[in-house]
């Protein structure tokens, strides 16, 4: 029996089920079920304002649950492409093709309905920062927001007639290991260039760095194929959610003649502060919580990265990531960079991992089922 998501105990279902999969897998960890919940929440996450989702959960004839997935439609996105395509994610199940494609089948009703002809997943109904990607290399330790799947769902999506879209690759620098004496020598000539100026993140001007953000982000990605610009409202949402977790002198930006010009945004690894939460932040979850922040995680995860167009050959990534490490190495506390993550396509962020010494970590795939 599938059930759409309505009421509270709906929505405690919806959440049970990965903790249901994931019960006897140790290297899964589970979300914060206040970050999945946002996602459905329209107070708190803007892209309701564009579009709309819902959600199911699914029981067996014994009313276990068994199954869950979401479907939703960014109106901003969706009539971007050669077939109206909206989404669907949060996808988990048991190992049962038949339970899968139930699920995947109420999604692509509901999508139908709705005026859609195709479905891109598993995806997130927000940036893809978090929540995207279905992982079919890398089975490792997660970092916070790169979802994680058992190996059997690649079957389910590749049965029921999903084709992959691109690969999302990514990977991981040890921070110890110095940079190859290109890449420094590249760097430490462009950190010393006039008018060149590097700046880490101060919170007391959250208001000014996010609209250097926005300016960065939508001219560093307007050529790319349905790219759709990013808005201030939501990076404002995003980075009041990073607010627990961020370090300043992690998140750099590069100004050229005072105009911003780059951007590398990088958090410590939430997952590392609440793998023993299994998802709760009640009194104890967040009691555990502070205690785990303070004894400090070793590993951070690169968010995103952009660079304008005008500035992308000019070595302003290899300079931030210079002035990262002079913060970082006296710490002796991270040990771990994961860039993560990047699409195949995007050969100069690639490029970029390449040049800094970085080792390939993990392969997750956005698949589209056309109807």
């Amino acid at each position: 029996m599938i059930t759409e998501v309505k009421t509270k105990a709906d929505r405690k279902a919806f959440l049970d089920v990965a903790r249901l999969i994931y019960q006897n897998d140790k290297v899964w960890i589970c979300p914060l079920d206040i970050d999945i919940e946002a996602v459905f929440n329209p107070a708190k996450n803007n892209f309701h304002s564009h579009g709309k989702c819902t959600r199911w959960v699914l029981r067996n004839s014994d009313n276990r649950l068994i199954g869950r997935i979401a479907a939703f439609i960014n109106d901003e996105k969706a009539y971007n492409y050669e077939q109206p395509t909206g989404g669907c994610g949060f996808f988990e199940c048991i190992d049962d093709k038949a339970a899968a494609f139930k699920l995947f089948d109420t999604a692509r009703e509901w999508l139908q309905q709705n005026g859609m002809k195709a479905m891109d997943g598993p995806i997130n109904f927000g940036e893809n920062d978090k929540f995207w990607g279905l992982l079919v290399e890398g089975f490792t330790v997660p970092s916070y927001g790169m979802n994680y799947n058992p190996l059997y769902y690649k079957a389910f999506f590749d049965e029921y007639g999903f084709k992959t879209e691109y690969q999302q690759i990514t990977n991981h620098l040890e921070v110890y290991k110095p940079f190859p004496e290109r890449f420094t020598k590249i760097a430490e000539w462009v950190s010393k260039k006039p008018g060149y100026e590097f700046k880490h993140l101060e919170a007391d001007k959250i208001d000014q760095y996010a609209s250097d953000f926005m300016e960065i982000y939508n001219d560093a990605w307007k050529s790319f194929e349905n790219f759709v610009p990013i808005n201030k409202a939501t990076i404002m949402e995003s980075f009041k959610q990073m607010k627990a977790i961020m370090d300043e002198s992690l998140i750099w930006f590069a100004y050229v003649n005072g105009e911003p010009a780059s951007f590398t945004l990088i958090l410590p690894d939430a997952n590392q502060m609440i793998k023993s939460l299994n998802g709760k932040l009640d009194l104890i979850g967040k009691l555990k919580f502070l205690y785990n922040k303070w004894r400090g995680v070793s590993r951070m995860r690169a968010i995103v990265m952009g660079t304008k167009e005008k500035y992308q050959k000019h070595g302003l990534e290899s300079a931030m990531f210079i002035k990262l490490k002079e913060y970082v190495y006296p710490l002796n506390q991270y040990f771990e960079l994961e860039l993560s993550w990047v699409g195949d396509f995007n050969d100069k962020m690639l490029a970029i991992h390449e040049a800094t010494g970085a080792t390939f970590g993990k392969r997750h795939l956005t698949m589209r089922c056309i109807f």
